[in-house]
């Protein structure tokens, strides 16, 4: 060929992807199934890799800008900053790359799963437990990172996980149940919106099976997706996952047949073996040889590869819009003020009965528990260029106060059998036994975690104890790694003496013989040493002491996201931590103005010695403005605008079975939950009274729609039969508020049961002290479609995927607005004929 169409912009993209394929032989091809798709330098391909981690920003490769975790973006409930929050971080992914090319332009985020339980490890990574909710923050961040160039992507956003992906236990055997209904009602939807808008480019199999095969083998699932799409929509796989198929799931007899399973099914890019591509390849020319696959199978795949490279202007040269970025795009001052912005957008006023909330002017102000100057990280976060924690942010609004740190940490020492306190150097570097009393060098806070997880953080070296080093060290600036090795269990002996249980290898601490040296090395626990304990300083009484000489006590407890529930973690139950409830009590029984500030990956069941708190708020682990965006709220320099994406159970049992994924059998989410909740979906106060004084309907009728193939976005198409509903709301108090509308459509008694509630509309508004609002929320009549099983849609397939469609039934709906899903007070019927 003399023309190199696919470098030619103006040609359409399926066009020059296909003249690509041509050019490449057989062996090629193959190879570029692979995750880390080889160099061919002939045609001025460049070594390509698929995948860059970028959740919440940039991960993984150093310095970046940290927004708060999805499930705190979430909860801003406002599209337009997640859509600023993922341009930033499409940004930082170019800055990358411009410093090194291997790094992907393919984007592995957003993560899409529905929350609908939460006690799944990686609650964090959602937005939320409506799966349109869900969709459609989703789609804001994905597009973000895509840019508005309409030729172009800054990145190509890959959707995670496809499908029905809620637990981390057994993830890689167990199988989620889908019943059509379940499938199209509260999965699929989750995905649509980024695909139909082509805001993402490609998506990621989920390691779990659904109805007992595979989610990377469902040919006839990944196939419905990509009819969402006008564009070609690329497929990788999950980490290992190809291996799975055999190893674990027993799936396919040999990785001949894995891999074919695999390609036929829609997948196009194996992340299987690291960096070493040998084993797919060859799995995939035994396949080829045993008449598996066909040529024809591979080139699709590669065509939506290649696609997905032409996409991000990779053979575009100087007309690629984004190529001018460069590696000092990292940590712009409008980065910062963004990362900012969106903590105070996500903060969370849960309860206020006590009215301490705003703080006003204290003179003095306590800062107690675990998390009152931390700022902790995630698995899939980047390294912050800086952090403030919620002290310091309290300390920078206000300079003239004093501001007390406690973390509520006791302060031990450790004291071996010879006699020799165990002592850190300055570095960390040493540990030993070589103390002689209980000085700075012999002192370790020890933090409990929940459920007797602890750390120890000395006070020589200021840093984590770790058995990950050989000896131990005292040198871990934070808990983190795949595997956690900062995290410790104390065996406590009759005698009051203690042995240390290393977490992460599972081996018991001792002391060597002679060096005095400590080793995580001990197989069992009479191999262990037992140490004598003496407590230096209670945690307890000095939470207690800077509360009562405090005008107000600011409690921060919450998780540490790589410690009881994470990716391959669940939680072990929804409760706070004893010990996080310990450090209220204390600062609560001596100090009435108290706000318990839980900074966490998941909601909590406030259970005895919480429960009844007075003034409660919940941040997500914001990020590197934690701090500033904590206080702008609690200050009042900002108006509460945070509300919850996720309920916040009363009690365990409103959350169901984590392995049950049928929420309407369960009665789960805010869609079926007939019992109030703690704190409901779409709770969030304001800082000022907001009184809903009537709904009105732009037609007390319509017409139903004809049986459907899709739920509709709550931005409604030109397609759809739109209602319009007005909800007059009124600011009652003295202050503005920051409000968000929510409209619920309500019904019962239809020959296909109906959700109690599900929401079909909401907006934000601000409203200035005593106005009077209308306003105008409009939805599709289809969003109150459910899946009837006996339904035919004329050209469906009679499969479990099809049998039966998506239809409005007729009838009255109450459609009911108000500031949360459990607090509805005014409606308006709309009849469906």
């Amino acid at each position: 060929m003399s023309a190199e169409l696919f470098r030619d912009i103006h040609a359409p993209l399926a066009e020059r992807a296909r003249d690509l394929l041509d050019r490449l032989t057989s062996d090629e091809r193959i190879a570029l199934l692979h995750q880390v798709q080889p160099a061919i330098e002939r045609l001025g391909m460049a070594e390509f890799h698929t995948g860059c981690e970028a959740l919440h920003g940039v991960a993984w490769l150093g310095r970046a800008t940290v927004f708060p975790q999805p499930v705190g973006m979430a909860a801003t409930w406002n599209t337009e900053l997640l859509r600023r929050i993922g341009e930033v971080t499409g940004t930082e992914v170019r800055a990358k790359h411009a410093e090194n090319p291997l790094v992907s332009l393919n984007v592995w985020a957003p993560v899409v799963n529905t929350l609908r339980h939460p006690g799944w490890g990686r609650n964090e990574e959602g937005y939320s437990e409506d799966p349109h909710l869900t969709a459609h923050f989703g789609a804001a961040y994905a597009r973000g990172m895509r840019g508005d160039h309409e030729r172009v992507w800054k990145t190509v956003p890959t959707l995670k996980h496809f499908l029905a992906y809620d637990n981390e236990t057994d993830r890689s055997t167990t199988s989620s149940q889908m019943s059509p209904r379940t499938l199209h009602e509260e999965e699929l939807p989750a995905f649509r919106e980024p695909l139909e808008t082509q805001a993402a480019g490609a998506m990621m199999l989920a390691y779990n099976r659904v109805n007992g095969t595979p989610a990377h083998t469902q040919p006839e699932l990944v196939a419905e997706a990509r009819t969402w799409s006008d564009a070609s929509i690329a497929v990788v796989s999950d980490a290992g996952a190809p291996t799975f198929v055999v190893s674990l799931q027993h799936a396919q007899p040999d990785h001949a047949h894995g891999a074919a399973a695999l390609i036929r099914g829609g997948m196009d890019s194996f992340t299987d073996h690291d960096a070493d591509a040998n084993p797919t390849i060859t799995h995939v020319r035994e396949a080829l040889a045993q008449g598996l696959l066909s040529t024809d199978d591979i080139d699709q795949a590669v065509l939506r590869l290649l696609e997905l490279r032409l996409r991000t202007g990779e053979f575009d040269g100087d007309d690629d819009p984004y190529r001018a970025i460069g590696a000092d795009a990292i940590d712009a001052p409008g980065a910062r003020e963004l990362a900012r912005e969106a903590v105070a957008r996500s903060v969370v006023v849960l309860r206020n009965d006590a009215s301490v909330l705003p703080l006003g002017a204290p003179s003095r102000i306590a800062v107690v528990g675990p998390l009152a100057d931390a700022v902790l990280t995630d698995w899939y976060a980047g390294t912050p260029p800086y952090s403030v924690g919620i002290a310091q942010g309290l300390a920078d609004r206000y300079p003239s106060a004093q501001v007390e740190t406690v973390t509520g940490a006791d302060t031990i020492a450790l004291i071996a059998p010879d006699g020799g306190y165990v002592a850190a150097d300055v570095d960390g570097q040493v540990v030993d036994t070589s103390g002689t009393t209980a000085d700075a060098a012999s002192r370790w806070d020890v933090t409990d975690w929940g459920d007797g997880i602890l750390t120890l953080r000395s006070h020589a070296s200021g840093r984590l104890l770790t058995g990950g080093a050989w000896p131990m060290r005292a040198d871990a600036d934070r808990v983190g790694g795949w595997i956690v090795q900062e995290s410790f269990r104390a065996h406590v002996h009759a005698d009051g003496s203690w042995s240390l249980l290393h977490l992460g290898s599972g081996r018991w601490v001792r002391v060597a013989l002679g060096g005095g040296l400590l080793l995580a090395e001990a197989r069992t626990l009479a191999d262990a040493t037992r140490f004598g304990v003496r407590t230096v300083r209670s945690g307890a009484q000095a939470v207690a002491d800077a509360a009562a000489a405090a005008d107000v006590v600011v409690v921060a407890v919450g998780n540490d996201p790589h410690l009881s529930g994470r990716e391959t973690e669940d939680r072990p139950h929804l409760f706070l931590p004893s010990s996080a409830v310990g450090v209220w009590r204390a600062a609560r029984e001596v100090n009435p103005n108290a706000v318990l500030t839980i900074v966490s990956s998941f909601p909590y069941v406030l259970g005895p010695g919480t429960a009844d708190a007075e003034t409660v708020v919940w941040t997500s682990h914001g990020g590197q403005e934690l701090g500033h965006g904590v206080a702008d709220v609690l200050s009042g320099d900002r108006e509460p605008e945070g509300r919850l994406a996720q309920s916040w159970p009363a009690d365990s049992a409103q959350a169901g079975d984590l392995f049950d994924y049928d929420t309407l059998r369960q009665q789960a989410t805010y869609r079926h939950q007939p019992a109030p909740y703690a704190f409901a979906f779409g709770h969030g106060l304001t800082y000022t009274t907001v009184a809903y004084e009537g709904v009105t309907l732009d037609a007390a009728a319509a017409d139903a729609p004809a049986a459907l193939l899709r739920h509709p976005l709550f931005a409604p198409r030109d397609d759809d039969h739109v209602v319009t509903a007005t909800v007059r709301v009124h600011n009652e108090g003295s202050r503005p508020a920051e409000e968000l509308v929510q409209l619920y459509a309500q019904a019962s008694g239809f020959d296909i049961p109906t959700p109690r509630r599900l929401l079909v509309a909401y907006a934000r508004v601000r409203l200035e002290p005593g106005e009077l609002r209308e306003v105008s929320l409009s939805f599709a009549l289809e969003r109150l479609a459910v899946w009837d099983a006996a339904a035919q849609v004329s050209g469906a397939a009679d499969d479990w995927l099809h049998a039966g469609a998506l239809r409005v039934q007729p009838g009255v709906y109450a459609l009911a607005a108000g500031p949360s899903a459990d607090d509805l007070p005014v409606s308006a019927d709309l009849t469906v004929r």
